[in-house]
């Protein structure tokens, strides 16, 4: 198996990369929170350091304003851009994929050596939007160098009551997508896929197996936790991060 790409979120200090690089991280993923407050002077001095040890950076921003979105890329120059608009797997929604993929198009326009980044919704398992998400796929490819597989719990008919953590934004539920809706979604896509929704050092031997993903992605499952065991945004395990690592590599070697 080649060597797999390991990508850890929410990394948001300069001191915290340097501690998830140390364990092995080949990919630091940070959050631009608002589009008011854009501009954060320690997110940028994350982003250096992180460039500056030799690893990628990847930046996610939490608003869609194409001025705001131009001017964050500028200011940061992460390696990636991250978009993860929460696509709804509703067969009869609509989605302005027109805006979203225009909005790509400019990105790689102005910043061609910057890479692209799209989260792919998928319910979790037992949910019905197989077609739907396999659709997002053949859309997006053209104009992505690398997907996200993601989990959205919003409108799947597996957990309809729940809301996304972040509305409007796939990502940081804790729990794990559909696997095989995953799987077809890397055997369609011509570039890479990274699987991501609820991975720990616990289930990723068995989520790189079933999926055969260019790599992993965590975050809630490498939180700390509170007293409550509630993950803690923006604050990581360093103990749980060093045994996801040591599972991925340990899953490389024997596959």
């Amino acid at each position: 198996m080649p060597r797999l790409i390991i990508q850890i979120y929410e990394i948001q200090t300069p001191q915290e990369a340097e501690a998830v690089i140390a364990l092995g991280v080949d990919r630091i993923g940070s959050v631009v929170l608002s589009q008011q407050n854009w501009k954060a002077p320690v997110l940028k001095e994350t982003i250096d350091l992180v460039r500056a040890a030799g690893s990628r950076s990847s930046l996610i921003p939490l608003f869609q304003a194409e001025t705001t979105v131009l001017q964050a890329l500028e200011y940061y120059q992460p390696d990636i851009v991250h978009f993860c608009d929460a696509l709804a797997l509703q067969t009869n929604s609509t989605c302005n994929f027109g805006r979203l993929i225009k909005l790509q198009i400019r990105v790689k326009e102005l910043f061609p050596e910057l890479k692209v980044m799209r989260s792919i919704p998928i319910g979790p398992a037992g949910g019905a939007h197989r077609v739907t998400t396999l659709e997002f796929g053949r859309r997006f490819e053209p104009v992505t160098d690398v997907f996200l597989a993601d989990t959205l719990l919003a409108g799947s008919s597996a957990a309809p009551a729940e809301a996304q953590p972040v509305d409007g934004f796939v990502g940081i539920t804790g729990l794990a997508c559909d696997w095989g809706v995953a799987a077809e979604l890397v055997r369609q896509s011509s570039i890479p896929v990274i699987l991501a929704g609820g991975i720990s050092a616990e289930n990723a031997a068995e989520a790189i197996t079933r999926t055969r993903p260019a790599g992993i992605d965590s975050c809630t499952q490498t939180n700390a936790v509170d007293d409550q065991g509630r993950p803690i945004r923006f604050r990581k395990d360093l103990k749980k991060v060093q045994a996801l690592v040591a599972a991925v590599r340990r899953t490389e070697r024997v596959s």
